[in-house]
């Protein structure tokens, strides 16, 4: 029996080794991973092309060299819809975004697992109500992220932690959030690692849900 395979999409380019790595650490042999990046065939200076326009149009992602770079999410729901329907269209058992961000304009995709519905749902079944700390990876990301929870009836802290951060600030980072009596905290973005979950978790002292594992998951849940 053939295994199944899950298609994804980041928003960036592929490969993503930080995302093969935590696939292959859930899925353990259970299932393949065919994955596309919504800006695949740019070159490195086309990229720089594409600064967001504003904070709501701000995306970060890494590239395949493991660098981090803020992108216009217009870009890339304009050029990653082809390769959103390549996946849809190769065969594979389900396709997720792996990007935690919302993206109304691809809704019509059916099929589609989007991270920010699996993840907010995965969030409110562990803590119907409480006080979380939300880290995005830009500062200018926070305003809208805070607002995005915040209407799911919680209190939350919102704060910036860029995924390329190194251990000893991803750290100082868990000790910023330790001070504000939490409940949970999310690392809200897909390129955040299970290396900093560690890290935050141990210094913080509160349990830490990670974006991309929660989408992994999901998504195998659907294929197993």
């Amino acid at each position: 029996m053939l295994e199944p395979r899950i298609g994804a999409l980041v928003v960036g380019q592929s490969p993503r080794l930080e995302v093969d790595e935590e696939f292959h650490r859930l899925a353990k042999g259970s299932a393949q991973l065919v994955l596309k990046g919504a800006l695949d065939g740019f070159s490195r200076d086309e990229l720089e092309l594409f600064q967001p326009v504003d904070n709501k149009d701000a995306l970060f992602t890494r590239l395949p060299s493991g660098e981090g770079i803020s992108l216009s999410k217009k870009q890339v729901i304009s050029n990653g819809a082809d390769k959103l329907n390549e996946l849809k269209m190769s065969g594979v058992d389900v396709v997720i975004m792996l990007c935690t961000g919302t993206f109304p304009e691809w809704q019509d995709f059916k099929g589609v697992l989007f991270p920010s519905n699996t993840l907010s749902s995965m969030v409110k079944g562990c803590l119907p109500t409480g006080k979380i700390c939300v880290f995005s990876p830009l500062q200018r990301q926070c305003a809208a992220c805070q607002l995005r929870w915040e209407e799911n009836g919680y209190y939350v802290v919102s704060l910036s932690l860029l995924p390329n951060a190194t251990k000893e600030e991803a750290v100082l980072a868990g000790q910023a959030a330790g001070r504000h009596d939490l409940d949970l905290i999310i690392l809200d973005c897909i390129s955040y690692t299970n290396e900093t979950k560690k890290v935050i978790r141990e210094t913080a002292g509160v349990p830490v849900i990670l974006g991309l594992s929660s989408a992994i998951r999901t998504a195998l849940e659907m294929v197993e």
